[in-house]
């Protein structure tokens, strides 16, 4: 037993898991690569500046959640809790937005960190998969995303997913209704921490998921009884695009995401098979958020996936993934020249796009043996000196037990085209 240990509310992603975390991950981002999102890796770390003003200083992420500190120095950094603040940094440090090409799409791939308290499906460190499209205001752009999240979905097998989706109105039509929630929410028997919110962002108490709050929240204000007709307008295409394009949805009228900077389409994915943490995803429309950390208007949209929420969600209907062996071939020398020659056929096969394992240890053959068992291997390539000297190797089938020689300079082709 090792004197550490990972870290509170934290994981190791070790095999044989870490397999299907890899095609979570490769099955989310499939369909972004087929519509044009171009992959983007930024720092785990960021300015604290840059996720309070966009994330928003009223939200729970930057007050309570956010991982700082200050370097030699003196910079105030915070490990990076979501990933669209950095994503939008990192366009418009890099001017994507100028290169006329819009809107510039872009995906990543990466890990997340806020401190909560932890539970099932709930960590302090996370993976998510995210999705942005940067500077265009269309619906079939907001459809467009929400639609390759659900084939991302659905490639995976999950069927128990729903999707939620309301839409939180604009500049021109928030105000009038952020005032008329505002005088509900100042009527009712709320804590101090809440009421603040009152002021700062009142929507953020539509988020509260504690029951005393919600109970209260019965009658108010909503925001699609507010929206103005270009929001309405708006808010109906993205619905019309998605029943269009097959895919069902729910109207949540007090869907606002934990996130200040979402404007019009809001929407979010949960499983009902994963208990009060029964979100896997979501996200939203953001037109002003590029503003917010000092860059020109540019109205975009974007989501984030959570692996670890989908893979406990795949699990919660028994979803087995096809995964690809790790091996596929595994060797086994018999005697320091045997040992020589098949080290070669292995770097081979390698190269010829096999997968393909040694007994390294010097093991006798009853141990090698085992562990081309237990790597999963369909195949042993076995050879021991007097094979060696007439030039061949034994090919055993681990399947069907059936083995049969076959000459040493022509195994890598034997093999090859048994994967065919």
């Amino acid at each position: 037993m090792t004197t550490f240990q990972a870290p509170k509310g934290t994981y190791d992603l070790i095999p044989p898991d870490s397999a299907t975390y890899l095609a979570v991950r490769e099955a989310i981002s499939g369909p972004l690569r087929r519509a044009g999102y171009g992959y983007i890796e930024t720092p785990g770390f960021e300015s604290v500046e840059l996720f309070s003003r966009g994330v928003g200083e009223s939200t729970d992420i930057v007050t309570k959640e956010m991982y700082t500190l200050t370097t030699k120095g003196g910079d105030q950094l915070a490990l990076r809790p979501e990933g669209t603040a950095s994503v939008l940094r990192a366009a418009l440090e890099s001017n994507l937005h100028r290169l006329g090409n819009l809107p510039v799409k872009l995906w990543y791939s990466g890990s997340y960190y806020r401190y909560e308290r932890p539970q099932a499906g709930r960590y302090r460190h996370f993976s998510q998969v995210g999705a942005e499209a940067i500077g265009s205001e269309d619906p079939a752009l907001d459809a467009e995303l929400i639609i390759l999240a659900v084939d991302a979905y659905r490639s995976l097998g999950l069927k128990n997913f729903r999707l939620l989706l309301n839409s939180l109105g604009d500049k021109e039509c928030r105000p009038v209704y952020r005032a008329a929630l505002q005088d509900f929410l100042r009527g009712l028997d709320l804590d101090e921490d809440t009421r603040k919110r009152i002021d700062i962002n009142p929507l953020r108490v539509l988020d509260d998921k504690r029951d005393a709050v919600q109970k209260q929240l019965v009658g108010a204000p909503m925001m699609r009884d507010h929206l103005c007709e270009a929001c309405k307008a708006y808010h109906e295409q993205v619905r019309e695009l998605l029943t269009a394009a097959g895919v069902a949805f729910e109207d949540d009228p007090k869907l606002v995401r934990g996130l200040d900077y979402y404007t019009r389409t809001t929407f979010e994915f949960v499983h009902d098979g994963l208990g009060s943490q029964s979100a896997v995803g979501g996200g939203g429309r953001y037109d002003g958020l590029s503003e917010m950390i000092g860059g020109p208007a540019l109205p975009s949209v974007g989501w984030a996936l959570g692996v670890d929420r989908t893979v406990l969600a795949l699990r919660a209907e028994g979803v087995e993934l096809e995964l690809p062996s790790a091996t596929e071939v595994f060797a086994v020398p018999l005697g320091e020249e045997a040992r020589r020659a098949l080290f070669g056929v292995v770097t081979e096969l390698r190269r010829a796009g096999i997968a393909t394992d040694f007994a390294f240890g010097g093991k006798g053959l009853k141990n090698a043996m085992k562990s081309a068992n237990r790597s999963g291997a369909r195949f042993a390539v076995v050879a021991g000196e007097r094979d060696l000297a007439e030039g061949l190797v034994q090919l055993k089938d681990l399947e069907t037990g059936e083995q049969s020689p076959v000459a040493l300079d022509r195994i890598v082709d034997e093999l090859r085209g048994r994967q065919a």
